[in-house]
């Protein structure tokens, strides 16, 4: 009888390529997976891994295996949807993921209506990067996860994931109030092509779309700031020390000595919930849906024919 665990082992070292990434993926000791993986090749009397420099790679054996683990750990997060959406109740526990505006904008409103509506059922939830977010539900480390992408770059989403639109986050250049500009009603992009910027950190999906964004128009941006939270940059801006995208969602009170001013062009952040296929059939993933979206209503900013909010 092949143990659940052991293969759920196996399956993380032939996704993270390695143990040290197994380990990581399943959050254990690097000891623990060896441990795992040493059973389970007594238990199947076959070499599941062999050496490959300082790492190790799968056999034949080892990587047959694996397939079957992949398809029996999938085949059981089936089962327990099924078994849950037979009873249709909204019960257990349900772990949400969400980047960091998403958080704080949707989460307060969406745990109290789930706690209202649905009070057997369990959250849990934490703040995730968008990449880090599907890479979380991918590994089962969350149930659901809140990302974004934006009009004019997509997010890769990988098979396997289903995915419900959110809502649409209309956003706007947060400026010092004494700005040449502050008194617009709109402005482009490409009226700041001599401003200092204050952007997400590098490597970020919102830092990777400025930068692509701006030089798309022909604009190399002057990066001034790196600031991760929004209330951080909007601080800075207070002082004067450049300009920021600022989205609506999760924006909070706005410093004195800031000015907003909506982007002209059709500019938005569409922000989705991604959860595994497998778990499709879960109360619990469409009521939190749901909730997110009810929660979502309040910064949703609809497109009218011209592409403007």
């Amino acid at each position: 009888m092949l143990n659940l665990e052991r293969l759920r082992t196996l399956d993380a070292l032939a996704r993270f390529g390695s143990v040290s990434g197994a380990a990581e993926g399943l959050h254990v000791t690097t000891s623990a997976v060896s441990q795992q993986l040493a059973k389970l090749e007594r238990e199947v009397g076959q070499q599941l891994l062999a050496r490959n420099g300082r790492g190790v790679r799968l056999t034949d054996a080892g990587q047959l295996l694996a397939d079957h683990a992949a398809r029996i750990l999938s085949q059981v997060e089936l089962a327990q949807s099924d078994i849950e959406a037979q009873r249709g109740e909204v019960v257990g526990e349900i772990r949400l993921g969400a980047f960091p505006t998403a958080a704080r904008g949707l989460f307060p409103a969406t745990l109290a209506a789930l706690r209202a509506d649905h009070p057997e059922l369990k959250v849990r939830t934490t703040e995730l990067e968008p990449e880090a977010g599907i890479r979380a539900v991918m590994r089962g480390d969350i149930d659901l996860a809140v990302v974004l992408d934006w009009s004019n770059k997509r997010l890769p989403v990988p098979g396997g994931l289903a995915m419900a639109e959110l809502l649409d986050d209309a956003p706007d250049i947060a400026m010092p109030a004494g700005h040449p500009l502050a008194d617009r009603t709109e402005v482009d992009l490409e009226d700041f092509a001599e401003d200092d910027w204050i952007s997400w950190p590098e490597g970020e999906f919102c830092h990777d779309w400025l930068m692509f964004t701006l030089r798309s128009k022909g604009i190399e941006p002057r990066i001034a700031h790196l600031a991760g939270e929004h209330h951080t940059q909007l601080a800075l801006i207070a002082v004067g020390v450049g300009v920021c995208v600022a989205p609506r969602l999760g924006r909070g009170a706005v410093p004195d000595g800031v000015r907003l001013v909506p982007v002209r062009q059709k500019m938005r952040r569409h922000v989705h919930a991604v959860w595994r296929v497998d778990a499709d059939r879960r109360p619990s993933i469409r009521a939190a849906v749901a909730a997110l979206r009810a929660a979502g209503r309040e910064f949703d900013a609809p497109l009218n024919g011209d592409g403007v909010a």
